[in-house]
């Protein structure tokens, strides 16, 4: 690399090193916050798919609990907007994450392709499945602020 495309090389990995956890951490708040919001208003595509996982919790009536895991997702998603409770929105995320990957598990005939558990996904899988993202993405925010502190 010249020296020219090597400071140019520089300057953007230095930009994208500082704007990365900010666009990060508000593209978690906007997803969440979006998603979130759809469910007490009875118009989530995942309404069903929840109600299903959490119809063996006597607890709540399954929609109910539609409009609790929506709120808190909004939750989840406030706190992901401000830096200082990134931390908060966290912890938040892990506990949410545990109910939505049980569809996996509880499930399989509606997350996986009928004959090919667990290879084929079905739609309702890949939308648990891209999760994984969500939670490696939260470990790099909860690593990032980690940094800022020190």
């Amino acid at each position: 690399m010249s020296l020219g495309l090597a400071a140019i090389d520089q300057r953007i990995s230095a930009f994208m090193r500082r704007m990365a956890p900010v666009a990060l951490r508000l593209s978690m708040g906007i997803i969440f916050v979006w998603f979130g919001i759809l469910k007490p208003f009875g118009v989530s595509p995942a309404e069903n798919l929840v109600k299903d996982t959490v119809r063996w919790i006597p607890i709540l009536e399954p929609a109910t609990w539609v409009i609790v895991i929506g709120c808190w997702e909004v939750a989840i998603g406030v706190t992901f907007l401000f830096r200082k409770t990134t931390r908060i929105a966290i912890a938040m995320l892990f506990v949410q994450m545990i109910g939505t990957l049980m569809p996996l598990v509880l499930l399989p005939d509606t997350t996986f392709a009928a004959g090919r558990v667990p290879f084929v996904p079905s739609l309702e899988g890949q939308y648990i499945i891209k999760n994984l993202l969500i939670i490696s993405a939260a470990m790099v925010l909860g690593g990032a602020v980690s940094r800022r502190r020190d």
